[in-house]
């Protein structure tokens, strides 16, 4: 098991590694493996990028984000020009049907909401207004139509988990409550934590998953 400055080191390591953050501006600490990001970043899409390379470090227990986003002034735009831009984009997505979502923006921060009927269709649009210049958040509120019953939610999500992770499905439990899954149990790896909740997302009608997995290395 790694030191708390062993994996200090190799979260720098991991955020120098990816090319679109600027590490030099980051700091890092970490106490009993949880890892703490602060400093400043140019843009909504760097910090993001950050929060995800840090998780990909193995060893990592929980990520604290304490990093802030300060535009330049050749990043900064008006609230109505992002609002055009992400109404834009998201017409240019082929998973959404159209006027499906809403935008509202707010001092940069950029808010979705609608209703969809898959998790990945959520996913599509956040991935597609991340990186418009002069945002500095996002919020997705978008919202799942339920479209199946639990025990076929249920059955539908224990099967991808066998298919796709055959040794750590056993090991995971599936709870679902109407469009709600709580997944709990132990993984071993981020990369397996978000291979289970992906998972969970992939049934049609989830409209929340409540991880409870514990982390262990």
């Amino acid at each position: 098991m790694k030191t708390d400055s062993q994996l200090q080191q190799d979260v720098m390591a991991e955020l120098k590694w990816e090319p679109a953050v600027h590490a030099e501006q980051i700091g890092v600490e970490v106490k009993n493996g949880v890892v703490t990001l602060d400093g400043e970043v140019s843009s909504y899409s760097e910090k993001w990028n950050a929060e995800h390379a840090a998780q990909r470090v193995n060893g990592v227990k929980a990520l604290a984000v304490e990093m802030k986003v300060k535009l330049s002034a050749f990043g900064k735009r008006t609230d109505a020009d992002i609002a055009e831009s992400a109404k834009n984009i998201l017409g240019w997505i082929s998973s959404l049907p159209a006027d499906t979502v809403k935008v509202m923006v707010e001092d940069g921060w950029l808010t979705l909401s609608g209703d969809v009927e898959w998790q990945y269709q959520r996913q599509d649009a956040a991935n597609g207004v991340r990186y418009l210049s002069g945002v500095t958040g996002v919020s997705n509120q978008i919202a799942i139509k339920p479209a199946a019953s639990a025990k076929v939610v249920k059955s539908d999500i224990e099967a991808a988990l066998k298919r796709r992770a055959e040794a750590d499905s056993k090991t995971i439990a599936v709870d679902v409550k109407g469009g709600d899954v709580t997944l709990t149990g132990t993984v071993h790896s981020w990369a397996e934590r978000d291979l289970a909740t992906r998972s969970a997302w992939g049934s049609s009608g989830v409209r929340n998953v409540v991880d409870k997995m514990n982390l262990v290395y």
